[in-house]
């Protein structure tokens, strides 16, 4: 869209400054931060000045990076999500604080409590629901919508993890159920609103979903460092949390929806309201320099270091398994930056976004001189008193556990439970009554807040050479205490210590096979009555119960074990895994057939070491696949990725057939 009323000076600027910086930056993460492509846009007034690509696309080097190759943008989808919510706000037709059951009536929940949550709710992330269900939700160039339509019924069996509204902790199941009242209250698909009220307006040629079945030439090349080769394009039917496609212009387009330029898409009133702070709930850290402060939609509303120059900042990150993507928007400056890439992260994305926004402020001299980087100093050494070294003990999170020990010294290591051999992080106490770490880059302190539980709070100012420095301020992991279990209970959980269980109801053109390593159940060593984070609550059963804003308490999900024809299965928010002991050897002969059962679940076999060595050829209909991972669990062909029509089966590792019910696959040693 055209700008308004662009001032003239930004029309006689070249940005040749900040041109040439961005080019070397995006070159940066290509040579340096394992990058496979960078595509990044830069909008001043309306006016896309800046607008670049760097790294590889197709293997073969036939089809050049463009500024209209598209990418997937994960989680910034919630930003389209958001802005269709405030449009229906905007008619009249959705208030954010009426409850979600009033507009969806077959939302139901297992806990009464979810009568509570509000449209606001699931846009902030305090909803309380336990986080993702992702069953299916990546698949390789099939744009299958099973995640999405089977949302209601998985929340159907669930509880939830917190009272509606008490703290946000990223959900994304809060935003596939907005996705879902977008869709009520509209009468419309997702895609096709999107495009008649956002993409159309906007002059957004260039943004698709699933639905749309975009030309794959058209998607940036995707790769794998585990896979040689180019990979099929990446689909996720959860479009309302993470399935749109777009160009870092495209982005740069939407992004005047917040700078006032497009109030034909959405009023300023409900554009300002998304800006406010939301996170601001008893259940928060003090304030401190952050690049997570949710807004409405927006993961920060202050994010460092715009804060910094005294300028309002908006940010939102996306990851999915192979696309990253960030926005960030200086609603003041009417100015926004996007970066989208193949390969890399989304956190290295908004730090180019943010190194392009603050050399076109220099370059236009609206800052002087860019702020230095920060440290919170090196530990002042003091004596610690005795009382501090309560904090030692097992603190968890949604991505495991990790283990505090604090010494009357004031020596503090920090080591994970899952990655016993990653070497210790040290800290010393401080006068101020932190713990430092010895650069002064991260400082850790312990709060007891009001609802009684004890987390580690850390402060970090991460610098990433070349690409500039982000600011965490986090409630990072959760004190846990530990239980005594019943004897029966126990004796349950040891016979399942150190056992591999294998994932069974994933498509079988779900990326997953490509990336997944076997799930293995590990007691906690020091923390009795534990699994991981997880509370073990009987012979069958464990629950995670961590309350963390933020990020650390996110994707939190129970453990339920079920026994059937003989096998034990395992059930994690809704993907159902078997116990090794009932992986038997894969028969290795001139000719032998598997077949899919009528439940539909994969079948996995392990290879002897007799048969380790062995060629196979695998025949199979076009709606099924196989997948081959060698001992130390690494996939080492997929054949939706390659098509080889012989595989050589890797001692001690397993293989694993995917289909429809009633899929025959004939396998016969070459």
């Amino acid at each position: 869209m055209a700008a308004k009323d662009s001032p003239s000076d930004e029309a006689l600027l070249t940005y040749e400054a900040t041109r040439k910086v961005a080019k070397e930056k995006a070159d940066l993460l290509t040579k340096t931060y394992g990058t496979n492509s960078v595509q990044y846009a830069l909008i001043d007034h309306g006016r896309i000045v800046v607008s670049g690509q760097s790294g590889k696309n197709d293997e073969k080097g036939q089809k050049p990076l463009t500024k209209d190759t598209m990418y997937g943008i994960g989680s910034t989808s919630k930003m389209f999500t958001t802005v269709a919510v405030m449009q229906l706000v905007d008619q009249g037709k959705i208030d954010l604080d009426t409850p979600v059951v009033r507009y969806i009536p077959e939302f139901t929940m297992k806990d009464e409590r979810y009568k509570q949550i509000t449209p606001r709710m699931l846009l902030n992330h305090s909803s309380g629901l336990n986080g993702s269900s992702m069953t299916n939700a990546f698949l390789f160039e099939d744009n299958d919508s099973y995640a999405y339509d089977t949302l209601l019924k998985q929340l159907a069996g669930q509880t939830l993890k917190a009272d509606p509204g008490a703290y946000s902790v990223y959900c994304n199941d809060g935003f596939t159920l907005a996705q879902i009242l977008v869709e009520r209250v509209s009468g419309m698909d997702f895609t096709s609103y999107i495009h008649r009220y956002m993409t159309e307006p906007l002059g957004m040629a260039n943004t698709a979903t699933p639905l749309d079945s975009p030309d794959e030439a058209k998607m940036a090349g995707l790769y794998y460092p585990a896979y040689t080769g180019q990979l099929p394009n990446e689909t996720s039917s959860l479009i309302g949390i993470g399935g749109i496609y777009s160009t870092a212009e495209d982005l740069a387009r939407f992004s005047q929806i917040f700078t006032g330029k497009a109030e034909e898409v959405l009023s300023g009133k409900s554009a300002a309201a998304m800006a406010q702070d939301e996170f601001k709930t008893p259940l928060w850290p003090d304030d401190a320099d952050s690049s997570f402060e949710y807004g409405l939609g927006w993961d920060s509303v202050n994010p460092y270091p715009f804060s910094e120059y005294g300028m309002k900042a908006l940010t939102k990150g996306g990851d999915t398994l192979l696309y990253h993507s960030s926005l960030v928007v200086l609603p003041g400056q009417d100015m926004a930056a996007a970066v989208v890439t193949s390969g890399g992260s989304s956190v290295y994305n908004q730090l180019l976004a943010n190194e392009i926004l603050l050399r076109a402020l220099k370059e236009k001299g609206t800052i002087a001189e860019f702020k230095p980087e920060k440290s919170y100093g090196v530990p002042v050494k003091a004596d610690m008193p005795e009382s501090v070294q309560q904090y030692s003990g097992i603190y968890g999170a949604f991505s495991g556990t990790i283990n505090i020990d604090i010494t009357k010294g004031g020596v503090m290591s920090v080591t994970s439970e899952q990655s016993p051999d990653t070497p210790a992080q040290i800290f010393g106490y401080s006068a101020d009554g932190t713990f430092r770490s010895a650069y002064g880059n991260t400082i850790i302190s312990f709060v007891t807040e009001e609802n009684g539980r004890t987390y580690l709070w850390l402060r970090q100012y991460a610098s990433l050479p070349g690409l500039g420095q982000k600011a965490i301020s986090e409630y990072n992991a959760e004190k846990l205490r530990p239980q005594d279990l019943p004897a029966e209970t126990r004796k349950a959980w040891m016979k399942r210590d150190g056992k591999k269980y294998y994932l069974l109801n994933e498509k079988y053109t779900s990326i997953v096979y490509l990336m997944m390593q076997p799930f293995q159940l590990n007691m906690s060593k020091q923390l009795p009555g534990y699994v991981s984070d997880k509370r073990i609550t009987g012979p069958n059963t464990a629950v995670s119960e961590l309350q963390i804003p933020g990020m650390s308490g996110r994707d939190l999900s129970a453990y339920t074990f079920f026994t059937q024809d003989g096998a034990e299965y395992l059930d994690v928010g809704g993907s159902i895994l078997v116990n090794e002991d009932a992986v038997n050897p894969i028969y290795v002969a001139k000719k032998s057939i598997v077949t899919i059962p009528s439940n539909g679940y994969a079948r996995w076999y392990s290879v002897s070491d007799k048969d380790g060595g062995k060629i196979v050829k695998v025949n199979m209909p076009s709606n099924a696949s196989f997948a081959v991972y060698n001992a130390k669990g690494t996939c080492v062909y997929f054949s939706v990725v390659g098509g080889k029509d012989q595989v050589e089966l890797p001692a001690g590792g397993v293989i694993v057939f995917a289909g429809d019910a009633g899929t025959k696959f004939e396998i016969s040693a070459e």
